[in-house]
């Protein structure tokens, strides 16, 4: 079989979806688990971005060693080199240059010709391939570029030296099978072709990204871009997971594999969701909570007699844990450890030692603790160790007829312990309120306020996600208590934290 790399842009594409911003510690765990999961490039970001994207960029370079590390840049010498400096430590570093090629864009966006263009194009590959030799090259909006255009382009930078070429559908506009023939038309009319390996990067605006990708692969491309739970700009992007498990689960139809390991998909979905604040819809394929679900009587039946009558894939194929109820208030350490080592955690000593005192303290408030419950709790214990302001304690009054009232007590970076109280027209926002006194950022505004139990049951964990804008950037927070106040504030403090530690960065 042949193989289809698989180019993960979580870390830049997937980062751009509105809200999505990840610090530099988050950036680095994501890439950790990407390389536990064996993708073969992670593109770590966009250096001219930003300081903090060139030193996110930096640092993965410098730590995570099996995939291909690249940088993005457009095509300007500043950005090229800058792109080269930040992948010079990875053990295989590459250089992703986009240039715009459709007519809509050189007319209106750019202002140049064609000529000027493959120009411009050349210029910047030959720059680029004096510092690193594996160079990929993205003519932007391929997918509403004038085919005879594309494939001067693509020969010509060819030419000058680049070994990947990406044809992306930038704005999602491509069907299959138009799609499908714009790869084999490739193929067929660049004299050159075999010198570089065709990848793709499609978007999502009509639902379409993934089908895109896989009519791409069975017209000869070998390189699929893509992101953890199809995040990105906009309706987002291909998702990996359905790729991977498109090419594995119909091996008979495409006669391809990948170097992923699938029992790594749902835990990898899952940091990517909690890290970047963006909830997976229940029905989504492969790592949805209703993907291995059955209601219906007649598949529910079928599945107990024999799962691969209504279930094509193992969901131990992916990772997915049982959900079976694992732990009690007199649940040993040993016992905690083992479920954690089945869900794949890996805790040192004192990482171990927070994790089993909170569950026992959530033990002692619910019946029994589910998987999702010990998941939820190790992404909070992340949020708290990370965090700049912590959340010591908390107290509210209200009801129908009384003044919302709300008392706060955090505990500073230096350790000094600030309190305050506020009212507001609900606990929550009474919370908020307390919290702005404390802390003293201006200009923020809350977005976003949305809540979700972990498990089902009267007594589940709560979990809120909070957005907040400032000057035009969004920054996410996350909190998970029993208690859906507490919980509230501790996602907007892990939100406004977000935002203290990327001023910092900026600076």
């Amino acid at each position: 079989m042949d193989k289809v790399i698989i180019f993960d842009t979580t870390l830049r594409d997937g980062e751009q979806a509105a809200g999505g911003t990840l610090n530099i510690q988050e950036k680095l765990e994501i890439a950790r688990q990407l390389e536990n999961l064996g993708v073969d490039v992670i593109e770590a970001g966009f250096p001219m971005a930003s300081p903090g994207d060139f030193e996110a960029v930096s640092a993965i370079a410098k730590e995570v060693r099996k995939p291909v590390i690249c940088g993005l840049s457009h095509a300007s010498p500043n950005a090229v080199d800058r792109a080269a400096e930040a992948v010079k430590n990875a053990a295989h570093p590459r250089i992703h240059i986009f240039l715009s090629s459709s007519e809509i864009h050189l007319v209106h966006q750019l202002k140049k010709s064609q000529q000027e263009v493959i120009e411009l194009a050349c210029s910047m590959v030959t720059r680029a391939k004096k510092m690193v030799d594996d160079i990929e090259f993205s003519p932007m909006d391929a997918s509403r570029t004038d085919p005879a255009y594309l494939y001067k382009i693509i020969e010509e930078v060819i030419k000058c030296g680049a070994t990947t070429i990406n044809v992306p559908d930038t704005v999602g506009y491509s069907i299959p099978e138009e799609f499908g023939a714009l790869i084999a038309g490739i193929f067929k009319n660049v004299p050159n072709i075999n010198k570089a390996v065709i990848s793709v990067h499609c978007h999502n605006d009509l639902g379409m990204a993934t089908a895109n990708s896989l009519a791409a692969v069975r017209n000869g491309a070998r390189q699929v871009e893509c992101t953890i739970n199809g995040i990105g700009e906009r309706a987002g992007n291909a998702a990996l997971e359905e790729i991977v498990m498109a090419i594995k689960t119909r091996s008979d139809f495409f006669n391809l594999n990948t170097g992923v390991d699938t029992t790594q998909i749902y835990k990898t979905s899952r940091l990517v969701s909690e890290m970047t604040g963006f909830i997976v819809q229940p029905n989504k394929a492969i790592v949805g909570a209703n993907a291995f679900r059955h209601e219906s009587g007649i598949h529910q039946d079928g599945v107990l007699k024999m799962a691969r009558t209504y279930e094509i894939m193992d969901p131990h194929v992916i990772g997915l844990p049982s959900n079976s109820l694992i732990m009690g208030k007199l649940s040993g350490r040993h016992a905690f450890k083992e479920r954690l080592a089945e869900l794949g955690y890996v805790l040192d000593e004192t990482a171990f030692q927070r994790a089993f005192t909170a569950i026992i303290a959530l033990a002692d408030k619910k019946k029994e603790v589910t998987d999702k419950d010990i998941e939820s709790i190790l992404a909070e214990d992340k949020r708290i160790v990370a965090d700049t302001y912590h959340l010591d304690r908390i107290q509210v009054t209200c009801g129908d007829r009384g003044i919302p009232t709300a008392a706060v007590r955090l505990i500073a970076p230096d350790g000094e312990v600030k309190s305050e109280a506020a009212i507001g027209t609900g606990p929550v926002d009474a919370v908020c309120e307390v919290i702005d006194k404390i802390i003293k950022i201006q200009d923020v505004k809350l977005t976003e306020f949305t809540v979700k139990s972990v498990t089902e049951g009267i007594d589940a964990i709560g979990e809120v996600l909070i957005r907040v804008e400032s000057k035009g950037t969004t920054y996410t927070g996350r909190g998970a208590d029993t208690d859906i106040i507490v919980a509230s504030a501790k996602a907007y403090v892990n939100a406004l934290n977000r935002l203290i530690a990327a001023k910092k960065t900026e600076k």
